[in-house]
């Protein structure tokens, strides 16, 4: 005979509800539907709280503590051979920024992809200092085979061309005067090249900062990026004050010098429906809790193919008959169409196998 099922336990009236806007070890910070904003330390060593969380927590003198956290959407996380980092919880999208100088990892992008690929959260490639006429026009074309795969990557110029010029006329002065369009920044144009449109390979102009930005609304976004890459600038011009409000949270949190660890929550608008998410940076960026036999699943440009193969648990790496191997073209960064796998991508593919299958 079957036991009879328990009666669910009664809420806890006392409890409040929250959202996680910065963590540091035991420590975090909670906001208050209101705009308050606590620190708080989760009730046990196995509530492992990041920023995006939803919590309920209870009060206790000017603290608080953490009881449980509902339910997440997704969790984007990094995992190596020694620990597992997360990064945030209840994301909508991934802004994943690299830059012309320095040169970005490919292998780093690609990880960074997979993972978001993983938790199906969207990702947006931003292009970074596209004001390096050479430069972003060879990084530019290094991302090509992501534009193919239906990525969305926008060229930017994080840092304002003048920053001390005020494009507005003084009051009284050319009142009349139209303000300048905000759709683009104009960069210098590469010898031999034209003004093209985002998609097919050829972006000369990149996108205003005010495009970014609108993309960013009515989103929680997570910024990631590598050393180098602008995130600083990007953060700063998006929300004046940034650099002041992770000070106060990091004597909040008496975390002094290891602020650059903190990951923290901005609100981009005063309404509160748009935020960015400021994570550490990170040399290395593990994904052993892939499993490697899904991660071609992971991977747009060689998901298709594996329809193709003959023996349904392929590795694509020496099966004969395999349909993603058949896909792969000498060419090393562009195929030679949007159905064909970059030799270059394929390196990618293996590598990561081989990673993940001596884990």
């Amino acid at each position: 005979m079957s036991r009879p099922r328990r009666a669910p336990a009664p809420a806890d009236a006392r409890l409040r509800e929250g959202l996680v806007v910065s963590a540091h070890g035991r420590h975090c910070v909670v906001e208050t539907p209101a705009g308050e904003r606590v620190i708080c330390h989760p009730r046990g060593k196995k509530l492992a709280v990041v920023v995006g969380d939803r919590v309920r927590w209870l009060p206790s003198q000017d603290e608080g503590t953490i009881e449980r956290i509902d339910e997440r959407r997704n969790l984007l996380y990094r995992q190596d051979e020694v620990r597992t980092k997360s990064f945030a919880a209840n994301l909508d999208q991934v802004l994943i920024l690299v830059a012309a100088e320095p040169e970005f990892s490919e292998h780093q992008l690609a990880r960074a992809l997979i993972a978001c690929e993983a938790e199906h959260i969207e990702p947006l490639i931003v292009l970074n200092k596209a004001d390096l006429t050479e430069p972003f026009a060879r990084a530019w074309a290094r991302l090509a085979p992501y534009r193919a795969m239906g990525y969305t990557v926008l060229p930017l110029a994080a840092k304002p061309a003048h920053p001390h010029h005020n494009p507005l006329p003084p009051a009284g002065e050319g009142a009349t005067s139209a303000p300048p369009a905000a759709s683009s920044e104009l960069l210098p144009r590469p010898s031999g090249e034209r003004a093209g449109v985002r998609g097919d390979g050829d972006a000369i102009t990149a996108c205003s900062f005010e495009a970014l930005l609108a993309r960013l609304h009515g989103h929680t976004t997570l910024i990631l990026g590598p050393s180098g890459a602008g995130k600083s600038t990007l953060i700063n011009r998006a929300v004046p004050g940034a650099a002041a409000q992770t000070g106060e949270i990091s004597q909040a949190l008496n975390s002094g010098k290891h602020t650059t660890t903190t990951t923290t929550w901005y609100w981009l608008d005063d309404a509160r429906i748009s935020a960015l998410i400021d994570s550490p940076g990170f040399q290395e960026f593990g994904l052993r809790h892939i499993d490697p036999m899904q991660l071609a699943a992971y991977m747009p440009d060689i998901k298709p193919h594996v329809a193709e193969c003959r023996f349904y648990n392929c590795t694509h790496l020496h099966e004969p008959g395999c349909g993603v191997r058949a896909a792969v073209t000498p060419d090393a960064q562009t195929p030679a169409s949007a159905s064909a796998i970059g030799a270059n991508r394929y390196k990618i593919y293996s590598d990561l196998f081989a990673e993940l299958h001596g884990a």
